[in-house]
């Protein structure tokens, strides 16, 4: 996720003032911070009274809160737009930007869907033609249903007889979404129009799909109360959604989610069921719109995926007595585990996806961080590497239908632009389909893996990407990202905002902390839950690694992570913030005491723990939770960025926390909080946000590290 990042408004004052400073009138002065009025609120937990003084600006609706974001905006802008290069940097990752970005085409039928964005389109255009080789035509511009391009639109599958297409319709970034159907030959929409839809596909069966969705919220609630009662509803064109038919739903747990997938033959309607991010339950019942649903998994200390039904037998990818996962064959009719077969067992290395078409399966592995592919029978017989661009990067793709002869998938790394590539079944042969031109030689540029110990003497690997040759003097501007959460793995990909940094002789570095995916679900669990603060240890002994090994020091090291990774950045900035020189929390879990009570947030329960559940956990997350752990002290400088239509990790989190930062932080060092309008958690982002957002943060970074741009 990128973050936006900022600078200070009084220039010269803020970069000539670099030691802490005790009188909090003069940081007063310097920056002139808003007024924030601050509360008497207090919230009980197991005895204890935990003040909660900004509680108020958790009312999104409140005119209150509304001035607050509005002069909290202004003093952003009049600091970010006083740094005298900060256009020059909008510029030049303008130029960046604008080249031709194309993805992997979808086939359905004889058609073949493609996204495309000439440059600088705020949305990817999709577009259709009638075989390989046909002419192409528009066949959805999101473009054309907004005029600033906060309006997103995307595929989400095709009718069996290949002759309507569902379609997903979002606004200003909500996760809210609808569900539209579009005539493919004609290119027009049927009328049918699906609402408040979050979390779902659309699984086509007869002349309907199966999707899931929640009930209306109330007026004025849409973008911060608590979603609850997710279902699953089955919709035939042409019917209005009121009369779409229920499938499933569980009235006792309201607090779940529920989603569905078809397997390709049609004869099975699965099932899963999850109580937050980790875990879930699966169930299947021939496909249809009446009859029960059978469990083949319940339980949600697992995850257990029907890949396919081949000869009657379920292909499950599966973490049971397997970490790192494995494939097995399950007959429905006697799933215990003592009857399965194996088809791929467990190995070193983490299976990260399995899909199958052609007629083979295609097992995605990660090794130490990086993608590598195999491909066999179905059965797991004949089993072969494929040759990859490089091995080092991160594939996507590898999916199709029985009957397809060939495949698309991507390929990318640090310094790999994303590429597609066609790979022929038969031959097991990959052909270039398309790769970008754009202004970046990535022969003058390296990265490479290192391991360094945490705090525990777990050892921990990290990339690190900067220009060949580049002398490490130890005061290399240096970006340090991480995630560490939810079993994410973060993989090497090509960005264009990180060649601002590295043209610029900086350094990009992105550790892969406890808590992610990367080396499987006991690496996840080793950062989950109480034992969270292993993530924070991660990441701070990275940011002493990189010091240490003479790469950069305090006064020119930034951290940055966004959601998961916003409260990363939070912690980490408390417990250790002479450590760094800049910090970039952007859309964070910020109030961990709290955070379960806003839309999806109690999903995130098996992750985290929750403060109402229990004493222990309590105590642990109020612990690190950084809106309740920040002190009088000096912080380095700050931009909290956040947006007006974050429905995920509600702006909230960021408003609380900027407000309590901006209270006790003693120094001229600027705490800014940057709110982006009609835009949402990031995805969908339009490109001329993306681009405003990544000019703010580079001025910001550079500035108050006492930079000049570009670099001499």
């Amino acid at each position: 996720m990128k973050k936006p990042i900022l600078i200070l408004s009084a220039l010269a004052i803020l970069s000539s003032c670099q030691e802490p400073q005790s009188d909090e009138s003069t940081m007063r002065k310097a920056l002139d911070y808003p007024e924030t009025r601050k509360g008497t609120d207090t919230l009980e937990f197991w005895g204890e009274s935990v003040p909660d003084p900004y509680s108020w600006l958790e009312d999104d609706r409140s005119e209150e809160t509304a001035a607050w974001v509005k002069a909290q905006n202004q003093l952003t802008r009049s600091v970010l737009d006083s740094i005298p290069f900060r256009q020059a940097i909008a510029d030049r990752y303008k130029a960046l930007f604008d080249y031709e970005k194309v993805g992997s085409p979808y086939k359905v039928g004889d058609n073949y869907f493609i996204y495309k964005n000439s440059g600088l389109q705020n949305q990817s255009v999709i577009y259709v033609r009638q075989g390989r080789e046909g002419e192409e035509k528009v066949f959805l511009d999101p473009n054309a249903l907004s005029e600033d391009g906060t309006v997103t639109a995307g595929l989400m599958g095709a009718s069996k007889d290949h002759k309507y297409m569902a379609i997903t319709r979002s606004e200003a970034g909500s996760d809210w979404s609808q569900i539209r159907v579009m005539n493919i030959e004609t290119g027009e929409e049927t009328g049918d129009v699906l609402k408040w839809v979050k979390f779902s596909g659309a699984d086509w069966w007869n002349d309907g799909f199966f999707y899931s969705r929640y009930p209306a919220p109330a007026a004025g609630d849409e973008l911060s109360a608590e979603n609850t009662f997710h279902k699953v509803y089955y919709h035939k064109l042409g019917t209005d959604q009121e009369d779409d038919v229920l499938i499933y739903e569980n009235l006792d747990a309201p607090n779940m989610y529920h989603w569905t997938s078809l397997t390709e033959d049609g004869k099975y309607l699965v099932l899963y069921a999850s109580t937050g991010t980790d875990g879930y339950e699966c169930y299947y019942k021939e496909a249809g719109l009446s009859g029960e649903f059978t469990p083949l998994f319940t339980g949600f200390s697992n995850k257990s995926s029907v890949i396919d039904h081949v000869d009657g037998r379920f292909l499950v990818s599966t973490d049971i007595d397997a970490p790192k996962s494995k494939l097995v064959s399950i007959d429905p009719a006697s799933p215990q585990k003592e009857n399965w077969i194996e088809v791929i067992p467990e190995s070193e290395d983490l299976l990260e996806g399995v899909s199958s078409a052609g007629g083979k399966l295609f097992a995605t592995y990660l090794s130490k961080a990086s993608n590598k592919v195999e491909v066999m029978n179905l059965d797991g017989s004949d089993r072969k590497s494929i040759n990859l661009p490089d091995q080092t990067g991160s594939v996507g793709g590898f999916g199709g239908e029985k009957d397809d002869e060939t495949l698309f998938y991507s390929f990318t790394s640090f310094t790999y632009p994303t590429s597609i590539y066609e790979y022929n079944i038969a031959t097991g042969e990959s052909e270039l389909y398309y790769a970008p031109e754009l202004d970046f030689n990535p022969s003058d540029y390296e990265s490479k893996q290192v391991m360094y110990p945490s705090k525990d003497g777990t050892m921990v690997s990290m990339f690190l990407v900067h220009k060949k040759g580049l002398e490490m003097d130890g005061k290399r501007p240096t970006m340090l990202y991480a995630y560490g959460g939810f079993n994410v793995s973060l993989t090497p990909s090509f960005s264009t905002s990180n060649i601002i940094l590295l043209e610029n002789g900086g350094v990009y570095a992105m550790a892969n902390l406890r808590g992610g995916g990367e080396y499987g679900e006991e690496w996840h669990k080793a950062g989950m839950l109480d034992k969270k603060q292993n993530v924070f240890d991660d990441f701070i002994a990275a940011a002493e690694y990189l010091v240490a090994q003479g790469y950069t020091d305090s006064d020119h090291l930034a951290i940055a992570g966004g959601s998961n990774g916003g409260l990363l950045v939070g912690a980490c900035m408390i417990q250790r913030p002479e450590l760094y020189k800049v910090a970039f929390p952007a859309v964070g879990v910020m109030d961990m005491l709290r955070y379960h009570k806003f839309t999806v947030g109690w999903g995130w329960i098996p992750e985290y723990g929750c403060a109402d559940s229990s004493k222990t956990e309590y105590d642990y997350l109020k612990a690190y939770s950084p809106y309740h752990n920040l002190i009088v002290k000096a912080y380095p400088s700050t931009m909290v960025t956040t947006a007006d239509h974050d429905d995920r990790v509600v702006p909230a989190h960021s408003f609380k926390f900027s407000a309590r930062l901006q209270e006790v932080h003693q120094g001229a060092n600027p705490v800014l909080i940057r709110i982006e309008e009609k835009a949402g958690h990031g995805a969908g982002k339009p490109t001329s946000k993306v681009i405003d957002e990544q000019a703010d943060k580079w001025a910001f970074m550079f500035a108050e590290m006492g930079l000049s741009y570009p670099m001499k």
